[in-house]
């Protein structure tokens, strides 16, 4: 599909997405292995084996959305909607499906039910840095479409063909048909490099100091109630300024973030590859990857904190998903 060959890129090169990941043993190893057959463009041999694996674990996610996957690289586009509409429905929480969904559209030229679909995603995860790339392709096609019906009806308005120009020089290289979407690939976790302590009490997380290490404790500390399923702990690291995503107020995020929290049986949140910088005394930035893993999801994403220290006490002011 000429869509694929632009846009369909390793999960390492989708611009920080937020990516699905593999649970913890024996079915680890069977999706790393059918995911091994896809990247080896055994396609058929893959869809057998992930056919086999979802008749035993039909609600596991991961080998949905590898199905979709190998459905999209064989063509058989129908069903690789119809695989990709069925995960958000059964978890309306991942943004990917809906990315992946909008990319299959795209390739039929349905801009509407792409667009739609890509909002979803961003207001699943405002941060998701590949659904806005791709949204901001979907509304120049169809900007492009309705530039070609204003010529359609005044064929010397030069005002129009010039941006409709402009427009098409813009998907000149997205090979045949120029159909924009960055399609999410499902991609293996690596090792965590560092795992998030135990929790603690929230006060003593927030402790004085600007060095690196304090703010890495806090950091820390913050996976770690989250992990406890402590939200008072949880929510007392964010700043009474923190910048709450969709233009939510404090209360509504606050609530959001205490069903999301409360819902899964077991959360287990990990930092890696942890970076700071600091702005100054009291500012400073956190960059690392986040590994999530609950009852019924998994997901490794690139983390942002923008941290300030308020009276001695490091709080998180803002919050970014991707790189």
């Amino acid at each position: 599909m000429d869509i694929l060959n632009r846009f369909c890129r390793r999960a390492t090169l989708c611009g920080g997405a937020l990516l699905l990941c593999f649970s913890l043993g024996a079915s680890a190893d069977e999706i790393q292995d059918i995911n091994k057959l896809f990247k080896q463009g055994q396609q058929a041999k893959a869809l057998e084996r992930v056919d086999a694996y979802l008749a035993t674990k039909p609600k596991d996610a991961q080998a949905r959305f590898l199905k979709g996957l190998i459905l999209t690289e064989q063509n058989k586009t129908a069903e690789a909607i119809r695989v990709f509409t069925e995960l958000t429905e059964d978890f309306p929480e991942l943004p990917e499906p809906y990315n992946n969904l909008a990319v299959l559209y795209a390739s039929q030229n349905q801009y509407e039910k792409a667009r739609v679909a890509l909002e979803m995603a961003i207001r699943t995860h405002p941060s998701y840095a590949t659904a806005h790339e791709n949204l901001g392709d979907i509304y120049a096609k169809l900007a492009s479409q309705a530039y070609d019906r204003a010529l359609q009806l005044d064929h010397n308005n030069t005002s129009t063909q010039t941006k409709l120009a402009l427009i098409k020089d813009l998907f000149s290289g997205a090979g045949k048909g120029g159909k924009p979407g960055k399609a999410t690939h499902v991609a293996a976790a690596d090792a965590p490099a560092a795992a998030a302590e135990p929790a603690a009490q929230a006060s003593s997380a927030k402790s004085a100091g600007s060095s690196k290490d304090d703010v890495l404790k806090v950091v820390q500390e913050w996976a770690g109630a989250w992990s406890a399923k402590n939200v008072q702990d949880y929510l007392a690291f964010y700043a009474k300024d923190f910048k709450t995503p969709g233009g939510l107020s404090r209360s509504a995020w606050e609530a959001q973030r205490n069903e999301r929290i409360s819902k899964p049986a077991s959360i287990a949140v990990k930092i890696s590859n942890p970076h700071i910088v600091f702005a100054d005394d009291s500012h400073a930035t956190v960059t690392f990857k986040q590994s999530y893993r609950a009852t019924h999801l998994n997901s490794v994403s690139g983390k942002t904190l923008v941290m300030v220290k308020n009276g001695g006490t490091w709080l998180i002011q803002e919050e970014r998903s991707g790189k």
